[in-house]
């Protein structure tokens, strides 16, 4: 009794840990979310700009409107990241309350030890299996999304960096076009490192 005791006071330690990173988790997301709208505008008045700026400025309304296209990306990845994160929180949520009621039956047939009460505990820790199992996966999933959200935001960083040097051909219109492109670096390397910060969460280690 004293060994279970030990082990469901360590998963309840764990669980709880666990919901904590993955909702630090989640605020990440959503700060990236609305930075991702924020790009969406600045590419939308880099497009307006390049226009006034004529064929000078024709790579760089490329560019802009391939930044355009990049943050409603970004945005659509991170919404589902965010389903995702929903996810974990359910299952961690759904853990801590398996921690509870397991700890509770334990005592039970530790007082009782009735045939039923055997029973009605084994059927709850097999849904406690299940229900890690589902974490272990939403985990894998999560990561594997974290990663292409990565993945895709390096592409951005490479579109952000060739908007700076098309910026230097925009002759008279070359400093407004500098200073877009590089508004546009500073926050895409923003979101990279955040993105960097969360593909190494120790939720994913489960430690």
């Amino acid at each position: 009794m004293t060994t279970a005791l030990a082990v469901t006071t360590t998963k309840t330690h764990q669980a709880g840990v666990d919901l904590l990173r993955i909702v630090r988790i989640n605020e990440e997301i959503k700060a990236v979310v609305s930075v991702a709208f924020k790009i969406n505008i600045m590419a939308l008045n880099a497009i307006f700009l390049a226009k006034r700026a004529g064929t000078a400025a024709r790579g760089f309304g490329v560019l802009s409107n391939e930044l355009r296209v990049f943050s409603q990306d970004l945005r659509d990845c991170m919404l589902a990241l965010t389903g995702l994160v929903h996810g974990c929180v359910n299952d961690v949520s759904l853990m801590l309350q398996d921690i509870r009621h397991t700890r509770l039956l334990r005592q039970a047939v530790a007082l009782s030890n009735e045939a039923h009460m055997v029973a009605v505990l084994a059927r709850r820790e097999a849904e406690n299996e299940r229900h890690a199992a589902s974490l272990a996966r939403q985990r894998k999933q999560l990561k594997r999304a974290l990663e292409d959200a990565f993945r895709l935001v390096e592409l951005g960083g490479v579109l952000a960096k060739s908007a700076k040097i098309e910026a230097a051909y925009g002759q008279s219109f070359a400093l407004p076009l500098a200073q877009v492109s590089g508004e546009f670096d500073t926050i895409v390397e923003e979101i990279r490192a955040s993105l960097e910060s969360l593909r190494h969460s120790a939720f994913f280690s489960g430690n």
